[in-house]
């Protein structure tokens, strides 16, 4: 008895037929690049769904492409980062691209291992969050395949770029902290040792923001900055180092949540009320900021929206690798809940 036949492939061609558009606008849908409309996009992923369409890897492969985007996060247990990737996920896996992860441990060795064996891999472009590799490093992975840097400030013309304005956002902190009375305001930071990035990483941004923010306030004396990690780990040393000061902060401007996390774990285990004696603000905004029993005054710097950002800014790179380099900054809010009251 004959094998009954293999059922064909469905294609890009057979997408724009029953689209009734041209191949060129499918291949714009599914690579989410400007020029298609929004009906077009309506119109090519009712085709999609309806025909069942997916991209072949092994053809697109051999034409150059591997339609994979490495994406090198510095940490998985800082829930910001897992913010960027649900952002970077949901754009790509729009455009048919499949997302591989790779840890870069906070360490200049352990990205340069991920991103060496991701480029061998030959992954159509990386996205590099929180990199803290030389930028000698970070332009010689870009002159090989597109590259987006997420959240670091140095600018290149060889890579694109997505950040958030964090002397804004650490003014935000200040500015309401002192509106509400407070004067000792102290901030934790995540120590940063390499000089020649320190103008660029985000921390550093942030602590400078700190500084030039109580200088705009008048308060310079009273400006004490506790420098550890940005972890849990590093809030709760940082928080430790501050409560034994003379003259103890009233509030503390953690530079992340979960440094924030940490500082409400040190001030709780030494009799501390928050805020009713330690004010206490974090960055980011992470999904446990408005957990109800927490309740954390943060920093919205709308990570999921930098990972979407970061998402399409490869996507363009890979269309056209030779444009210029785009560099985004995003504007931060404050969301203020419970844990900042006046002194």
């Amino acid at each position: 008895m004959p094998k009954p036949a293999a059922a064909r492939r469905v294609t890009i061609i057979d997408v724009a037929r029953h689209a009734n558009v041209s191949t060129t606008a499918v291949s714009k849908v599914l690579r989410n690049a400007y020029g298609a409309s929004p009906d077009m996009r309506a119109k090519v992923r009712k085709a999609i769904a309806e025909l069942g369409y997916r991209p072949h890897a092994s053809a697109r492969g051999m034409r150059g492409q591997t339609y994979t985007i490495g994406v090198m996060l510095p940490s998985i247990r800082n829930p910001f980062f897992a913010d960027v990737l649900d952002g970077i996920a949901e754009l790509l896996d729009d455009a048919g691209y499949q997302l591989l992860m790779g840890p870069g441990s906070n360490g200049e060795t352990a990205e340069a291992r991920v991103t060496e064996n991701m480029i061998d891999h030959s992954m159509d472009g990386l996205i590099l969050v929180a990199p803290v590799s030389s930028r000698r490093h970070l332009e010689h992975v870009a002159a090989r395949v597109p590259t987006v840097i997420v959240g670091r400030h140095g600018r290149s013309a060889g890579h694109d770029s997505v950040a958030d304005d964090d002397l804004a956002g650490a003014a935000l902190v200040v500015n309401h902290l002192a509106d509400l009375g407070h004067r000792r305001i102290a901030h934790i930071e995540h120590h940063e040792r390499d000089r020649e990035r320190l103008a660029e990483m985000p921390n550093a941004v942030r602590a400078e923001g700190y500084r030039q923010a109580m200088h705009a306030r008048g308060l310079d004396e009273y400006v004490d900055i506790a420098s550890t990690t940005y972890t849990r780990e590093g809030g709760y040393l940082g928080t430790k180092q501050l409560l034994t000061r003379l003259h103890p902060p009233t509030a503390i401007f953690a530079g992340a949540d979960i440094v924030a996390m940490g500082a409400m774990q040190a001030l709780a285990e030494a009799g501390h009320t928050v805020p009713g004696d330690i004010a206490v603000a974090g960055y980011d905004n992470t999904m446990f900021a408005d957990f109800a029993p927490v309740g954390l005054t943060s920093v919205d710097q709308g990570g999921r929206q930098m990972g979407r950002n970061a998402a399409r800014l490869i996507l363009d790179r890979i269309a056209d690798p030779a444009r210029p380099a785009t560099h985004m900054t995003l504007t931060p809010t404050l969301v203020v809940r419970r844990t900042t009251a006046a002194p």
